[in-house]
């Protein structure tokens, strides 16, 4: 065998120093542009429409839906990231974020 370290192979150990620490890469953020997107939908909900909050950091969804919530008199919840509030407030919505965040309507 090479003593050089191939693509296919790592070291695991050795007789010199014993077990080897592998290096591994530092986490990066998730990809995204850093634009919150709201839009609003019915698909799925039985005709009932509802507002989304897409692009937030994650570390921020759970405090930005309770604020939102309680700013737009509504329900709501997290799902995959995603800010779902029941009922159409993307206009109320894109106001209260615009302050803090990069903030685009979408859809139509």
């Amino acid at each position: 065998m090479s003593g050089g370290n191939t693509g296919n192979s790592r070291l695991v150990y050795t007789s010199d120093a014993g077990r080897v620490e592998e290096e591994r890469p530092a986490a990066e953020p998730p990809a995204g542009d850093g634009i919150v997107r709201v839009s609003r939908t019915k698909a799925g909900r039985k005709g009932k429409t509802v507002t989304l909050v897409t692009g937030l950091p994650h570390g921020d969804l759970e405090a930005v839906a309770k604020e939102l919530k309680r700013l737009c008199g509504s329900g709501g919840a997290v799902k995959d990231g995603v800010v779902e509030l029941q009922g159409d407030h993307r206009d109320r919505v894109v106001l209260a974020l615009s302050g803090r965040y990069r903030v685009k309507p979408a859809g139509g």
